[in-house]
């Protein structure tokens, strides 16, 4: 019991684990994320589910900068048929913040690319499949918060 206190407290983006979240449905499951979470204690979940998108759903994406802009009001999130969706990811952004600093989490491990969880790189808002370098609302909201954010490849060249 008392080794198991001990463990670090990682929160996980779900489609990571093998959980069919994502927009098509689909899960990018990372057997090497898996294997390294097993020493530790981890979290999953999907911003964009707990933002209340159902699956399969439209992509969504930041039009006019990444998620430290949307955060400051510089920028909106959009579906691809252009509805405004920017209060539900930020909404949903907090209650994820809310959610770490309950549990005393102090690490993610989040999908890069995404719009709520990339880390160095997300799509440019424009649905062509360009990215940009920038940060998702979600890790840009924890960062700011002091929460360590990495995305899956960064995670696996840590050394912990």
């Amino acid at each position: 019991m008392r080794d198991r206190l001990r463990k670090e407290k990682v929160l996980v983006s779900a489609c990571l684990l093998g959980v069919g979240c994502r927009p098509d449905g689909k899960a990018k499951k990372d057997e090497v994320i898996v294997t390294l979470l097993n020493k530790t204690i981890y979290f999953i979940l999907c911003p964009e589910i707990l933002a209340g998108f159902g699956v399969p759903r439209q992509r969504i994406e930041i039009e006019g900068g990444d998620g430290e802009k949307l955060l400051d009001g510089e920028a909106k999130v959009f579906t691809e048929k252009g509805l405004d969706v920017t209060d539900k990811i930020i909404k949903a952004a907090h209650i994820v913040l809310e959610l770490c600093r309950m549990a005393g989490i102090k690490k993610a491990v989040f999908k890069e690319k995404s719009p709520s969880c990339g880390n160095n790189f997300i799509y440019d808002g424009t649905f062509s499949g360009r990215l940009i370098k920038g940060k998702g609302v979600v890790t840009a909201l924890l960062e700011r918060n002091g929460i360590e954010v990495f995305s899956e490849e960064e995670y696996k060249k840590k050394k912990f």
